[in-house]
């Protein structure tokens, strides 16, 4: 940056990060004037590499509230604009010249930012505010997911000069929801303590209701669940985020109790909200299921069709395309979407699976047996029951497709017909 623009300075709290804070720091480190990292009682080396990387390293007692740490490192801050990640996420290069603008564009506030949550079971994307000027009247709340929204609207109640962008290409890639990640640090029992904590203070607060009933989800206490989303519902101060998300979590709830009627209407519902459309992946995708499993395929293709517009590398939506294409016999439309969704994941066993199975409906033996065999090699590792229930299905046919060793089927092509498949 040059000595007139605007300075940007990283916030961060942290505590035993030593496995991820470098790669964190590494994506920011010439993009940003200064590192802020507030340690909240580390016992491993995340101390010292945060001061080996240049950092401004501060210590703060852990009280179980987020916010309160987080406001405590913006204390420290001296730039003109805060840029907010946690050490297990990752700042998108192609973000940085976008922030750069930004940054010196008269009377903006915040610039949203896209999250892409790598190993989220559901949805793939996220909306956070963690690009903002530094004003003294900005600061977090909530104990857990804390956010300056709050101080953000009160602000503008007062100063509506101010504007708020959003940034729609993915800025932040976040790998902090891993089963290994949140096992390893309890992030689960750490976040339904300080939710709970919140919610019995301010029992209607839409946000909090969103966040700790799709938790209460995870854990499988459905009827808990439902009662926090509805009830979150009723907030008339509820943003079209929150309402989406309510009513999201409220379509995946009554999925699991299987009331099918129900979870359309609020996937309907969650996808009538004036979001962005990434962020809707999940709701397309999950209401795409339930109507393909009701037979209803036109529909379940356009849901489908949604999620790969919304997001072109979304491997699932590719397959679950082919399932449509496959159902309806389609095999000239579905074999380009399994292979679509192998190429953009190489270790999908199922998109194997089906697509060796397409081939073999268009009489392709031979190749058809080559990618149920590859589909073997992978569920050998990933599934094992499933791997020994599709030998064993294959067997009972008369098939003996050949063995593939991993590394061999990520490292394969895919293989091509003399000729073109032909419809049906």
């Amino acid at each position: 940056m040059t000595e007139s623009s605007p300075k940007l300075s990283l916030c961060m709290i942290v505590k035993d990060e030593e496995q991820s804070l470098a790669a964190c720091l590494d994506t920011v480190k010439d993009i940003v004037d200064e590192m802020v990292i507030l340690d909240t009682g580390s016992s491993d080396k995340t101390p010292d590499i945060a001061q080996e990387y240049g950092a401004k390293l501060h210590h703060f007692q852990w009280c179980n509230d987020f916010a309160a740490a987080r406001n405590e490192a913006l204390k420290y801050v001296t730039g003109d604009w805060v840029l907010v990640l946690d050490a297990d996420e990752r700042l998108h290069p192609s973000a940085k010249n976008f922030i750069r603008v930004a940054m010196v564009e008269e009377n903006l506030l915040v610039l949203n930012l896209v999250r892409k949550e790598v190993g989220a079971s559901q949805s793939p994307y996220s909306l956070t505010s963690r690009l903002f000027r530094n004003h003294p009247k900005i600061q977090f709340s909530r104990p857990y997911h804390a956010l300056v929204d709050d101080s953000v609207v009160q602000l503008l109640e007062k100063e509506p000069q101010w504007r708020i962008r959003t940034l729609p290409n993915v800025a932040i890639v976040h790998f902090g929801y891993s089963p290994h990640s949140i096992a390893a640090k309890d992030k689960h029992e750490r976040a339904k303590a300080a939710m709970e904590s919140y919610i019995a203070e301010h029992p209607e607060d839409a946000y909090v209701c969103s966040k700790l009933g799709a938790l209460y989800l995870d854990e499988g206490k459905k009827d808990e669940a439902i009662k926090l989303l509805q009830k979150g519902l009723k907030d008339p101060n509820s943003d079209p985020l929150v309402t989406y998300e309510l009513n999201y979590h409220l379509g995946n709830a009554y999925t699991r109790k299987n009331k099918t009627n129900q979870a359309i209407v609020h996937y309907q519902a969650a996808l009538s909200q004036n979001v962005l459309e990434a962020l809707k992946l999940g709701a397309y995708n999950n209401l795409g299921s339930l109507l393909f499993a009701a037979g209803e395929n036109t529909m379940a293709q356009r849901c489908f069709a949604a999620t790969v517009k919304a997001d072109p590398t979304f491997a699932p939506g590719y397959y679950n395309l082919g399932m449509v294409f496959r159902a309806e016999s389609n095999f000239k439309e579905a074999i380009p979407a399994y292979e679509k969704a192998i190429k953009l994941k190489p270790d999908y066993a199922q998109a194997y699976q089906n697509l060796g199975v397409a081939w073999l409906k268009c009489g392709k033996m031979n190749l058809g047996l080559e990618y149920l065999g590859k589909a073997v090699a992978l569920l050998e590792t990933q599934n094992l029951l499933e791997a020994q229930r599709l030998r064993q299905e294959l067997k009972e046919m008369g098939f003996d497709p050949p063995q593939y060793r991993v590394e061999a089927v990520l490292e394969s092509p895919i293989s091509k017909p003399q000729e073109e498949a032909a419809n049906g």
